[in-house]
């Protein structure tokens, strides 16, 4: 059903074109899965080089995806990921070579044991097959998910936003020839280039191809998998994520934190967004926020307002402790105890990356227990819950589900397993 309660009705020649797709992607996933790690990882330094080679026309791309943003006057933040420079193209081939670098997943034994009646019984990781990602503004996207989806030996099926469709039809091309150059499929890596909603509900149907769909994006892309979707998927959430600064919190550590956390890069989905504090230490804190976060807009529930220096904030809503801001905004909260921050977490946070700034090992300890999120910082800085900080390479998405992974998605994440079993004629009485 369409959002208006209306049945989506999609076209022949959509579906028809997104299913071939699929087929291709299908196709060329069960030759990745018997592919070497050797020649997973030529074609990924192969990618890397192409990527380099090929900036010039990767860049010209982008700037008319970039050109054509700025002229329908989109968000800063929403240029911010759309823009690529020369740096961001290197980081992209980096980031190939880092997955070039890592441990091949496929093949690795899990656990193994021996039944009384002789049966030799091992668990061993195999790839998903076809991995569907629908991403929005980020063209670099394109190339993290190509890697991964290629050292774990699976076909990457990509269908990106129409705002970013001149980059990724660019870089695409450049992976899928690099590719085929070392003998791999060129379908190792299939984008599907229309951007129509209907080929995005389609994409999202295609039971017959896609193993997995993995979306990327805001709450609208969140929503639209929730109402079409008919393939399993994995839910990349929004990042509300908090930093909680405790009584005993060493207050110059904590300003580095938050200052990190809020303004390093704002518009990704592990920068803070919410600042809580103790009544402890409120006072102190909070005196000297405009040097600690320059720029950022602050918003704050009346008891707080009193506490901040004045003219540095105004009164927030109901709707800003749940909100991701993803720009520099921030709201801040003074709490009574770090029962209240647990709660306050508890009711607003998304299930992302939390933090707490301690120096108490208690706290920290009933920090990490209670609060229920991908992932739990202590002394750190939220913008660290990514795949290559966590050592994975690039990442294919943070989920915030607990099924049937959790956290930054690196090569492990992309398979699943299945059991071997070994006999000599043994039969079931």
């Amino acid at each position: 059903m369409a959002s208006d309660g209306q049945p989506v009705t999609l076209t022949a020649v959509t579906v028809s074109t997104i299913a071939d797709l699929g087929v291709r992607a299908k196709a060329a996933s069960r030759l990745l899965a018997t592919t070497s790690t050797a020649d997973k990882d030529r074609a990924l330094l192969a990618a890397a080089d192409a990527l380099v080679a090929s900036t010039d026309v990767i860049l010209a791309a982008n700037a008319v995806d970039v050109e054509r943003a700025e002229a329908g006057g989109v968000s800063s933040t929403v240029i911010d990921r759309l823009r690529l420079d020369a740096g961001r193209v290197q980081a992209m081939a980096g980031g190939l070579r880092q997955v070039a670098a890592l441990p091949d997943p496929v093949g690795e034994v899990l656990d193994g044991w021996v039944r009384p009646n002789g049966l030799r019984i091992t668990r061993v990781r195999v790839p998903l097959g076809v991995v569907a990602i629908i991403y929005e503004n980020r063209p670099n996207v394109t190339s993290d998910a190509a890697a991964l989806c290629l050292k774990s030996g699976n076909a990457a099926f990509l269908r990106g936003s129409s705002g970013a469709i001149t980059s990724n039809t660019a870089i695409a091309g450049v992976l899928r020839e690099a590719y085929q150059s070392v003998g791999l499929p060129a379908d190792a890596l299939v984008l599907v280039e229309e951007t129509s909603h209907d080929a995005a509900v389609a994409f999202m149907r295609l039971r017959d191809s896609i193993d997995v769909l993995i979306p990327r994006g805001g709450p609208s892309l969140i929503a639209s998998i929730l109402e079409h979707a008919t393939v399993p998927y994995v839910i990349d959430g929004d990042g509300n994520c908090h930093v909680y600064v405790d009584e005993s919190a060493d207050l110059e550590m904590a300003a580095r934190i938050v200052t990190n956390a809020k303004t390093q890069r704002p518009s990704v989905c592990n920068a803070a967004e919410t600042l809580l504090v103790h009544k402890a230490v409120a006072q102190a804190f909070l005196a000297d926020v405009d040097t600690m976060l320059p720029g950022v807009e602050l918003v704050a529930d009346p008891p707080t307002l009193g506490m901040l220096p004045a003219g540095s904030a105004s009164e927030a809503t109901e709707d800003d402790w749940s909100r991701e801001f993803l720009d520099l905004k921030m709201a801040v909260k003074v709490v009574g105890s770090l029962d209240d921050a647990i709660d306050h977490i508890a009711r607003h946070g998304s299930g992302h990356s939390e933090a707490i700034v301690t120096s108490s090992l208690d706290a920290a300890d009933r920090f990490t227990r209670e609060v229920d999120a991908a992932a739990v910082l202590v002394n750190a800085s939220t913008r660290f819950v990514d795949g290559e900080e966590f050592g994975f390479g690039a990442e294919i998405g943070i989920s915030t589900q607990k099924l049937h992974a959790r956290g930054p998605m690196g090569l492990r994440e992309l398979t699943t397993a299945k059991y071997v079993v070994r006999g000599e004629g043994q039969t079931r009485g």
